[in-house]
């Protein structure tokens, strides 16, 4: 899985720390995400996260062939 999280934060104008103080999600979470660095992420914090971003999770995550 690829997220597309790094690209939608700079089409938004956003950094890690917005998407932190709307949604309580933590940002060790995040920045994980941010630099894909997590494999499994919980589905709670994508759906906050997409939620945020005004996107569906298949817009924040593309499969990897």
């Amino acid at each position: 899985m690829k997220n597309n999280f790094r690209v939608l934060l700079a089409k938004r104008r956003k950094k890690v720390s917005d998407v932190h103080k709307a949604t309580g999600i933590s940002k060790t979470s995040l920045t994980a995400l941010y630099y894909e660095r997590t494999k499994k992420p919980d589905i709670e914090t994508l759906q906050k996260v997409s939620e945020y971003l005004g996107v569906t999770i298949d817009e924040l995550l593309t499969v990897e062939n």
